[in-house]
């Protein structure tokens, strides 16, 4: 899909704030290595789906244990409403995977692996 103007500037906020995100979770939350997002823009924010992705299935449950999920889930959707973007319930648009699960379902390719969510 062509992104017009206003698509693209949406894209490059949705972006801007999430790279906030990610330096810190990258600072502060032991085994994050990088996220991304995807969304149907004729349907946002509804369709915006965030995917955190750490090294190890042992991490990402660290990351529940110690629930820094629910920590990472906020502040994400803090960067966002910092950028106009309103997400009503973020745990239908904040995601979690490692990079140990891709690795053994979809052989490292993250593309298919997003693609099957």
């Amino acid at each position: 899909m062509k992104m017009n103007k206003t698509v693209k500037k949406l894209d490059n906020n949705v972006v801007k704030a999430l790279t906030v995100v990610c330096e810190m979770a990258k600072q502060e939350i032991v085994g994050f290595q990088w996220l991304t997002h995807s969304a149907d823009y004729a349907n946002f924010p509804a369709s915006l789906m965030v995917t955190c992705v750490f090294d190890t299935d042992a991490s990402l449950k660290q990351l529940l244990i110690s629930k820094q999920d629910v920590v990472l889930r906020n502040h994400i959707q803090r960067q966002l409403l910092k950028a106009g973007i309103l997400l009503k319930g973020n745990r239908r648009h904040v995601f979690f995977d490692s990079e140990q699960a891709c690795q053994l379902a979809h052989n490292g390719d993250w593309k298919r692996r997003l693609a099957a969510n």
